[in-house]
């Protein structure tokens, strides 16, 4: 998934992975960073084939928004290694926790643009390889102590410590410790080791959340819109609303989260008016819930994708034909309608669905008869049977579903596929990154972000064991490229290259569909594809 895995450290020079996704460009590193917000990256909307991905409330009333209440969510239930260090969150209540009690120095707003959150402002030198960075006046940790230029340098030390790195390590090509610097209370520098143009995106991705110095896992403090209370790991979090919060406190006195590892019991809490929303309604459930009264869809188009994942360096994935093959097999379109109940939109095999730099090429479709003979070119002709690792608790029912579709289409083209159910912990346990053939999901990114979470060597998420020179080589020029025509010239040809050649099969844009009941308001869409509107609860009130 995009981070939702544990991380390892890269070596600088090799420029490996920066950031959730470029939604669009403008030039950050000719003027345009120094003012008050990030440069823009254009709305995602506007980039969306067929429907607009709508942004904002949903069904925020006239008047003041309803101050008080206790505020109850249920989300995808996670276990007992859950934990409340942001700088680690893997799992969905980590993540949740981590979005509802801290911060990130840069972030993107619901229209898809890279704002900042608590950097006041984020200026570059010509060539990206200097960052500075000034906070905002007035934050506060929970405890009361003011967020210092300190806490910068703590928390980012911390994420690229080579000993222990954090989950944003990958993402922070070109910086080791010791190499963001105070400059005064307020200001940090960030020295890179190499040029990062797009390194403020790396700012915003999940894990490279503010913390205090010396902070403690067991007493964690944030600087968000709500401060923890009490946390049972696998069970459930309870936080306050905290008063002194910079962006205004929140509108809910309280805030509980509590973790459902039934998809079943988790509709259930909602239509019994248990929790008053739920994240990741299950796709099979959604009419249902439609029809309920009082209880509606959260329905965002995103660029989240859920790949069929194909290890390159193992057989039969070792022969390009036979990647060819399997990507031939899928009918993409009845896998939409019957594993996500038409929640998503056709994908061509290539991650990054909202970057610049991603070519027109034809939109693969389902061709049984050439899938067979590329099979047969390859050495097997109608006795080629593979095993299918997947996971209803790590990836959802949805992607079960999806296998089992994917199953029976390659019976048509002689391939036998068993699939392989397996719990959380083993998914994502020691073999996690050594099955052969398997599923996984990916929030949205751009193509240079994905990569260096996915694909280049060493990259801490590639599932597909994907080596290929002349694809690195671009990859690497795209880095340091400041010029957005030319970045974007690169990109096309990488992602042609993986179209062709690639162990991925990305067969749909997944839409990000939860639930809520209408006695609340002020939830989001978010076209990033996280769930629950980012888990921003901060304007969130009861009608």
């Amino acid at each position: 998934m995009g981070g939702n895995k544990d991380s390892s450290w890269f070596e600088v020079g090799e420029l490996r992975e920066v950031v959730n996704r470029p939604v669009s460009r403008r030039s950050l590193l000719k003027g345009a960073a120094a003012m008050g917000a990030v440069a823009a990256l254009g709305p995602i909307a506007s980039a969306c084939g067929g429907g607009e991905a709508s942004t904002g409330e949903e069904g925020t009333p006239s008047g003041e928004p309803k101050k008080g209440g206790d505020l109850k969510i249920g989300i995808v239930g996670g276990s007992a290694k859950d934990t409340v260090d942001p700088q680690v969150a893997n799992f969905e209540p980590d993540i949740t926790n981590a979005y509802i009690m801290y911060e990130l120095l840069t972030t993107y707003d619901f229209e898809g643009n890279l704002v900042n959150q608590m950097a006041e402002t984020i200026e570059p030198n010509d060539d990206g390889s200097v960052w500075k960075v000034t906070l905002k006046d007035g934050m506060l940790w929970h405890d009361g102590k003011p967020v210092t230029a300190d806490d910068v340098v703590f928390s980012f030390d911390r994420i690229v410590d080579p000993k222990d790195p954090k989950g944003a390590a990958a993402t922070l090509a070109g910086l080791k410790p010791g190499n963001t610097k105070k400059v005064d209370e307020k200001t940090v520098e960030f020295h890179l080791e190499s040029p990062n143009v797009i390194f403020s995106e790396a700012l915003a991705v999940r894990n490279a959340m503010v913390v205090p110095q010396g902070f403690d896992p067991k007493n964690p403090i944030g600087s968000g819109p709500f401060k923890l209370t009490e946390f049972r790991a696998g069970e459930q979090f309870t936080y306050a609303s905290f008063a002194d919060y910079y962006g205004g406190a929140p509108y809910v006195d309280s805030l509980t989260v509590t973790e459902f590892g039934d998809e079943t019991a988790r509709v259930n809490a909602l239509t019994s008016g248990e929790v008053h929303a739920i994240s990741q309604a299950p796709m099979s459930q959604t009419k249902v819930i439609e029809a309920t009264d009082g209880l509606e869809l959260l329905n965002a188009e995103t660029g989240a994708w859920r790949p069929f994942t194909m290890r390159i360096d193992v057989k039969p994935f070792d022969d390009v034909r036979v990647r060819q093959a399997f990507r031939l097999i899928v009918n993409r379109q009845q896998m939409i309608d019957h594993a996500y109940n038409g929640f998503g939109s056709l994908a061509n095999d290539m991650y990054g669905r909202f970057d610049p730099g991603t070519p027109d090429l034809p939109q693969r479709e389902q061709d049984i008869e050439q899938a067979r003979s590329l099979l047969k070119q390859a050495g097997y002709d109608n006795n080629l049977t593979v095993e299918l690792v997947t996971s209803g608790e790590a990836l959802g029912a949805d992607e079960v579903a999806a296998a089992q579709v994917f199953a029976e289409q390659a019976k048509e083209a002689g391939v036998t596929v068993t699939i392989k159910k397996t719990d959380s912990a083993t998914f994502y346990g020691k073999d996690y990154l050594s099955w052969p053939f398997a599923q996984d999901f990916w929030l949205t990114r751009g193509y240079l972000s994905q990569a260096g979470q996915g694909t280049m060597p060493g990259a801490p998420y590639n599932e597909t064991h994907w080596k290929n020179d002349e694809w690195l080589a671009i990859v690497n020029e795209a880095f340091k490229t400041v010029d957005d025509a030319k970045r974007n010239e690169l990109i096309a040809k990488a992602q042609e290259i993986e179209y062709n050649e690639g162990g991925l099969i990305i067969w749909a844009w997944r839409n990000q569909v939860d639930a809520y009941s209408t006695k609340i308001t002020g939830l989001k869409k978010d076209p990033l594809g996280f769930w629950l509107g980012r888990c921003d609860f901060s304007k969130v009130s009861f009608v």
